[in-house]
């Protein structure tokens, strides 16, 4: 993160938000705890346009947050991984999601994403790295 945003921050949630607050950023996050992802894996699963989830993907790598490596063969092959800052985020992300779902119960409202199933493999990563 640029030093200037982080001191225009008025405390640590303000520079969190800073961070994870992009439309996708959190679905990218979420996504890539405990695993490396290829863009086009990450692209079906996040329902950006391919100039917007190129955006928040190096905005995530400017943060420190993701790291991205590519690797110099035809086509080009890029992967993308959580950093150990951008693993911190696991039981925070964990909790939103559990907060989101009390709000759609409360609501009356069935999530449109897939993430159930990815909740169970995120809680087993967080357990794992206890």
């Amino acid at each position: 993160m640029d030093k200037e945003v982080l001191k225009s921050c008025s405390c640590p949630l303000d520079a969190t938000l800073a961070v994870i607050g992009g439309k996708y950023k959190i679905d990218i996050i979420y996504y890539l705890f405990g695993r490396t992802l290829r863009y086009s894996q990450i692209a079906k699963l996040v329902p950006a346009t391919p100039k917007m989830l190129a955006e928040q993907l190096k905005e995530l790598e400017s943060d420190g947050i993701i790291n991205r490596v590519l690797y110099p063969v035809v086509p080009p092959k890029t992967e993308y991984s959580l950093t150990p800052l951008g693993e911190k985020l696991c039981s925070s992300v964990i909790e939103m999601y559990k907060f989101g779902q009390k709000l759609y119960e409360l609501h009356e409202v069935k999530p449109r994403c897939g993430c159930h199933e990815e909740l169970t493999r995120l809680e087993e990563v967080y357990n794992n790295q206890k």
